[in-house]
């Protein structure tokens, strides 16, 4: 039996890469670590930015592998509540990247489509390398800083992780507040007919949550030590059309809406190729911006207008 760790498994993207496992994957342990209380088997409150709090989990169980998905997430996230963004995204992994330089387990760290900054050109995984990009906020940065973190240390100490930089991935799971992706706001604002902002002059590559979590669990699969894939989906739209598609779903006009050209420190292109995913970790995104939207709607309104969700249910959203 191995033994898998998720960091961050109440979140949007880490609990449904729980459940997703826990239904596909077989003589395997599934454990669970978040900085909150959760009754749940295998579950452990830690806050990986206290090392001693992470470390007693892995003095007591040898993981095979760790998922590496906590962190505080998002750009204006990262300003409002820097302290805390730069404590448990930088200092947190590299707590767990000493503890992966002792016990020599497998990770794969959750990074960001964020690292590229406002690049201008198409987003493949060797840009960040090959050229200066500068990040353009504090969550960007602290994205990179942890890239180069797991790179210094397989130099160093020759520790195995896969980097995975995500690309706007949304969908069931994912609850709102003012911090979360365009979708997850566009559509809860228009459920409740509140006022929400559109940024006109800004694309997107957006990934619906299923295909994400195939990607993570396929960079598991065909583990390649120190490499880094892009997971993004193939719908790349402006944010204009994601408000009308979803509007256009809900029978609702665009009077709550308001029009802004631009919004400042944001990247303003997102294009990117996931062709290295798809040829190395037979990456297979299926779900089109169009079903995404529905699948995302149908879940909000039973959050959020008809007060029926189970959270254990999540996959059936999907």
């Amino acid at each position: 039996m191995k033994n898998i760790l998720i960091t961050g498994a109440l979140g949007s993207i880490g609990h449904v890469l729980y459940k997703t496992l826990e239904n596909k994957k077989k003589n395997i342990n599934i454990y669970l670590v978040d900085h909150i209380h959760f009754n749940q088997k295998n579950y452990f409150r830690a806050d990986i930015s206290e090392y001693l709090q992470i470390s007693k989990i892995f003095e007591k169980i040898n993981f095979d592998v760790v998922f590496h998905f906590a962190g505080e997430f998002g750009r204006w996230n990262g300003e409002d509540f820097y302290q805390n963004m730069w404590k448990t995204n930088v200092i947190g992994t590299k707590n767990l990247i000493r503890l992966q330089e002792r016990y020599k387990f497998k990770m794969i760290f959750a990074s960001s489509s964020e690292v590229y900054g406002d690049y201008d050109g198409l987003m493949s995984e060797e840009v960040v390398t090959d050229k200066f990009i500068r990040p353009m906020n504090d969550y960007a940065t602290s994205k990179l800083v942890n890239e180069i973190q797991i790179m210094n240390s397989k130099d160093m100490f020759n520790t195995d992780t896969v980097r995975v930089r995500i690309f706007n991935t949304y969908g069931p799971g994912e609850y709102f507040n003012s911090y979360r992706s365009v979708i997850c706001k566009f559509i809860y604002s228009a459920l409740h007919k509140k006022n929400y902002k559109v940024y006109l002059n800004h694309t997107r590559t957006s990934t619906f949550i299923s295909d994400m979590v195939e990607g993570i669990i396929n960079a598991y699969d065909y583990f390649k030590s120190g490499e880094v894939f892009n997971l993004s989906g193939s719908d790349y739209h402006n944010i204009k059309d994601v408000s009308d598609m979803i509007l256009k779903k809900l029978n609702l006009k665009d009077d709550f809406v308001e029009y802004i050209e631009t919004e400042k420190f944001t990247t303003k292109d997102k294009k990117t190729t996931n062709l290295k995913a798809v040829s190395e970790i037979k990456f297979n995104p299926k779900i089109s911006l169009e079903e995404g939207l529905d699948k995302t709607i149908n879940w909000m309104e039973d959050v959020y207008l008809n007060n029926n969700f189970n959270k254990e249910n999540i996959l059936d959203y999907m």
